[in-house]
């Protein structure tokens, strides 16, 4: 036998043909015998597993039939080929042994050269076939962890991007966390709920969540003496800051154009960017639209973007309580904000309340 042989197991209930069948194979192959069909079923299940499989069909008790039937059932022995064995000579039964999953068929008396070669031919398919699963696992490994760097880098790229405007403006503090975690509960809240079920699958929540620190990424363009001026901003300048989303979507557009396909997450980062400051009666900035002409990512931003900015602090006033701020985004349902979304907010206002405290000002 050779260092590394492959291992063929021989199934015969006869002993004198399992001598034969050794004495052909031992000196190329590690062979393993039984001498029926549940002996078979034992032995496969034990080291060396075997490479290939010679089942004799006529068998008291359980034929090669059934061995083989129960083979193919079980999920460890399922991939291990299987030539027939048999003294039915017949094209019938030939045929009868490759439909029901054999790879191959050899009628006895057994003739030396004609074994070995479909013994051998068998052999390097299988070695073929567990080289390509190999493979196939291995690419499928690294394409996994690849993906895998590739979210990572977005990720990083998103939030780098995000802290820019975060950056320029150091009143907003953890502020990117908090409405990533508020979006999140409004999405999951929803996403059972008719209006909102088209989009908000858990693919989409996904990216509407990795979307959200964009919202204010238009920040950048606005002027220093108006983004960080300590107090109220004139009608001018206010006129000015809303410009920012504007800015916002434009570079998230531009961003896209450079793209060699569709990144799906920016377009919702351009929506949100955008139509995170309109409203449901229409009297938002900057398109001034209405209802559902506003895009559910915007409608859930603009909630979350709200409440935290009435439970921060800033300059031009101070912090408001939870309840405070609960009490207006009530008031602001149908006006300000989608009824439905601000119903969600009211359900999950425990949970808004629980993410404003792990990411308040002093934390993490």
């Amino acid at each position: 036998m050779r260092e590394g042989a492959a291992t063929v197991l021989i199934v015969d209930d006869s002993p004198e043909n399992l001598a034969v069948l050794n004495e052909l194979l031992q000196a190329d192959y590690r062979v393993r015998a039984a001498t029926s069909g549940k002996k078979a079923l034992r032995v496969v299940k034990t080291t060396p597993t075997p490479d290939l499989i010679l089942l004799d069909v006529m068998m008291p008790e359980m034929d090669g039939y059934e061995v083989f039937e129960k083979l193919r059932a079980d999920a460890v022995t399922a991939d291990i080929p299987v030539i027939f064995v048999t003294a039915m000579d017949s094209t019938e039964a030939e045929i009868h042994g490759l439909d029901v999953g054999a790879v191959d068929y050899i009628a006895k008396p057994i003739v030396p050269s004609i074994l070995r070669a479909r013994v051998n031919t068998q052999l390097e398919l299988k070695q073929a076939r567990d080289w390509l699963r190999n493979q196939n696992a291995y690419l499928e490994s690294e394409l996994k962890r690849r993906l895998h760097e590739n979210l990572i880098v977005q990720d990083v790229s998103i939030h780098a991007l995000a802290h820019l405007a975060e950056i320029r403006d150091p009143e907003t503090g953890n502020h990117l966390r908090r409405t990533q975690g508020y979006v999140r509960a409004l999405s999951v809240h929803l996403q059972g709920h008719p209006r909102f079920a088209p989009l908000l699958t858990p693919h989409n929540i996904d990216l509407l969540v990795k979307s959200a620190p964009l919202h204010d990424i238009g920040k950048v363009g606005i002027p220093d003496h108006i983004l960080l001026k300590p107090g109220k901003l004139t009608p001018e300048e206010w006129e000015i800051m809303k410009t920012h989303a504007k800015l916002g979507s434009d570079a998230i557009e531009l961003a896209e154009r450079d793209a060699e396909r569709p990144v799906e997450f920016l377009i919702l980062a351009k929506e949100i960017a955008r139509h995170h400051h309109e409203r449901w009666d229409g009297r938002g900035y900057p398109d001034g639209l209405a209802g559902d002409e506003i895009p559910i990512s915007a409608r859930l931003m603009a909630l979350a973007d709200v409440f935290d900015a009435l439970i921060s602090v800033r300059v031009y006033k101070p912090a408001m309580s939870h309840a405070e701020a609960r009490d207006i985004i009530r008031e602001g349902r149908g006006s300000h904000f989608d009824p439905d979304v601000a119903d969600a907010f009211l359900a999950t206002y425990d949970e808004f309340c629980e993410v404003a405290n792990r990411f308040g000002e002093n934390g993490l």
